[in-house]
């Protein structure tokens, strides 16, 4: 039996945001990485502990929430050129598969929907541990994470360089972090 197995009993997990993190990484100028998050999200999975196979996943991410560190470039990501939040207030992915691959990981394959476009992404998570915490409440910890190409989702905006090259990078890696707690 392996160690996912056993530490996902068959409920309701919910992600805890304040102990989790959804976010990105983007190349800028060709030099450096701008790194920015979702500070208003919710996730839910619904866990079959007999077959892992049968589980679903639900994410929905408010795109309002977006955060990196830059009060003008957080404006220009919720603008048209990118999120375009007026449009489209959310950001959702819905599994479509889930697959245990070894003892510590879980593929989890589903449609990924950003600007009302929605593409499949795979998503390795590498379990991390579960424990319960002081107040009772029984935690997993998971973390992954992909590389997606924004054009993708026609997050199309961008600026060439002078020396060559593009201000904002084709190649966005998506990450998480997360907290989830087993609902009684």
């Amino acid at each position: 039996m392996s160690t996912l197995t056993n530490a996902l009993a068959t409920g309701t997990y919910t992600v805890d945001p304040s102990h989790s993190r959804i976010g990105f990484v983007a190349r800028h100028a060709m030099v450096t990485k701008v790194r920015g998050a979702f500070n208003d999200y919710e996730a839910v999975a619904e866990v079959n502990g007999d077959s892992l196979a049968d589980s679903k996943i639900r994410v929905a991410i408010k795109a309002a929430s977006v955060d990196t560190r830059s009060e003008q470039r957080d404006g220009h990501l919720l603008s048209a050129d990118f999120f375009d939040v007026e449009n489209h207030p959310e950001i959702t992915f819905t599994s479509t598969q889930v697959e245990p691959v070894g003892d510590d990981v879980l593929r989890v394959t589903g449609d990924l929907t950003i600007k009302g476009i929605s593409k499949p992404v795979t998503i390795d998570f590498t379990y991390e541990g579960s424990a319960v915490d002081p107040f009772g409440n029984q935690r997993v910890g998971f973390e992954g994470s992909v590389v997606v190409n924004r054009k993708d989702w026609e997050l199309n905006w961008n600026a060439a360089l002078e020396a060559g090259g593009v201000l904002v990078s084709e190649k966005v890696t998506l990450e998480f972090e997360i907290s989830a707690i087993k609902d009684a």
